[in-house]
């Protein structure tokens, strides 16, 4: 009687668990535009030969608030000015306003962009954040992370270090 209800209910877990991921390592990053905050259109294949590290995070996320400074200090102040680097900071369900008053009000000065509608955030997940894409130089998913750990994020610098240091 248990293996009745426990094969259902781990069949059931699995295939939420497969929806919450869209795009995963090995897939292509998908094509998507975003509005900076002078609301210029932003393209993602403009990032051709890039790096690119997208986090989506959103205001309310308490692991968000512990993994954003540590963004800013171990990964934007160190690449930011690297022109094969670009980060994209993206709130989810945030306006512009909302990232606008965060950003000031807890002294980021990451890259951070508003997806109201989940627009982007869509192409990429269902569920859950913060959430963490980085795409190699030919546009493909690398390394994703979802949630706040130590060891997560180590392994996100460490990836992003090898990426770039390659000539």
């Amino acid at each position: 009687m248990k293996h009745f209800i426990l094969v259902p209910l781990l069949f059931f877990t699995l295939r939420l668990y497969a929806q919450e991921e869209i795009v995963k390592v090995g897939q292509h990053v998908p094509y998507f535009t975003i509005a900076n905050q002078d609301r210029q259109q932003i393209d993602s294949a403009a990032f051709k030969n890039k790096v690119v590290l997208i986090n989506f995070f959103a205001t309310w996320c308490g692991p968000c608030m512990k993994e954003l400074p540590i963004l800013q200090s171990r990964v934007w102040e160190k690449y930011k000015d690297n022109n094969n680097f670009v980060l994209l900071v993206i709130g989810r369900e945030h306006s512009e306003e909302e990232i606008s008053k965060f950003k000031k009000d807890h002294n980021f000065n990451l890259p951070m962009y508003p997806d109201k509608n989940r627009a982007v955030y869509s192409l990429f997940a269902t569920q859950y954040i913060p959430r963490n894409f980085i795409i190699d130089k030919e546009g493909k998913v690398v390394f994703s992370s979802i949630g706040y750990s130590e060891n997560d994020f180590d392994n996100l610098v460490s990836t992003l270090k090898d990426l770039l240091d390659k000539k």
